[in-house]
């Protein structure tokens, strides 16, 4: 059975526009051409993807599984003609990266710069993504590595040590907070400034303040580390950040940085890939040189 490539992305399209008319206005197709193209998909298949209604489209459970590896396969394709193109561009290929605020704010730049140096003509392409992000990414074939932080589920992914972080509390210089360090709990106390739910560093507060049978007084949550800090030096609660992020902002908005002094505190930061066997040749180099820094 020969899989017809424009035939998966229409599908996928599909699911997505939960209608097969605007899905093949999206593709520059007519209707019926749309409809027979799904119709010799779910024929090929022996099951029905589709629901069809007055109101549109809706997947079945078939159609579920059927688009999840639709999607993968899809991926593959896209990479096989990004990586294709680099050559035909004369470089020698391209790595997707995906990693966390954390990493790119304090170590990525850096790394890559380093990395750069002693992989002539190879393309690293970073995106910036939440920890619980790029695990999926990497299990949907939407990137080839992965930097997360530790606490992020990574059932079948390889994952690897790469550098560690301390995460520090940024105060303003009248704060109550003082000393050379100060306890998560004593935190607790204070309104604290936080960034969105979704981030690892409030879900690893969250959870640490439960275990504690706490709550954490957010008062104000933002997206962004600068954000943070300048809500912090507006007088609107104590923030928690790595300490390599902290420092130079707090230097610049003139706020004090106190470490916490719960082991917790120090992070570990890993590389993530679904199979290290089967990575391209470039993508392999990329995850022995970060691996070789977290050894050092």
């Amino acid at each position: 059975m020969f899989l017809d490539i424009r035939s998966l992305a229409l599908f996928a399209r599909v699911a997505e526009l939960r209608s097969i008319s605007k899905a093949a206005d999206a593709s520059h197709i007519a209707l019926a051409a749309a409809s027979r193209r799904i119709a010799l998909l779910e024929h090929a298949f022996g099951v029905r993807f589709l629901e069809r209604t007055v109101r549109g489209s809706s997947l079945t459970p078939a159609g579920g599984v059927a688009l999840k590896h639709a999607r993968q396969i899809l991926g593959q394709v896209d990479q096989m003609r990004a990586e294709l193109g680099e050559y035909a561009n004369g470089r020698s290929g391209r790595v997707r990266l995906m990693a966390n605020a954390s990493v790119i704010s304090q170590y990525l730049p850096d790394d890559l710069a380093r990395f750069a140096k002693i992989a002539n003509g190879v393309r690293v392409s970073f995106q910036e993504c939440t920890s619980g992000e790029i695990t999926q990414a990497l299990r949907d074939f939407a990137t080839d590595v992965g930097i997360v932080m530790e606490g992020v589920s990574h059932d079948g992914l390889m994952k690897f040590d790469y550098r560690s972080d301390r995460l520090v509390a940024i105060v303003r210089r009248d704060s109550p907070v003082r000393g050379r360090s100060v306890s998560f709990l004593s935190l607790l106390d204070h309104d604290l400034v936080g960034l969105e739910a979704s981030t690892s560093i409030t879900r690893l507060l969250s959870e640490k303040a439960t275990d504690a049978q706490r709550h954490l007084r957010l008062g104000v949550q933002v997206k962004s580390f600068d954000a943070l800090c300048k809500m912090v030096a507006a007088g609107l609660g104590v923030g928690i950040l790595p300490e390599g992020v902290a420092r130079p902002y707090a230097a610049g908005v003139k706020l004090r940085v106190v470490p916490l002094s719960d082991t917790w505190a120090t992070r570990r930061m890993y590389v993530c890939v679904r199979d290290l066997e089967t990575l391209p040749t470039i993508s392999r180099k990329l995850v022995d040189f970060l691996v070789a820094i977290g050894k050092k």
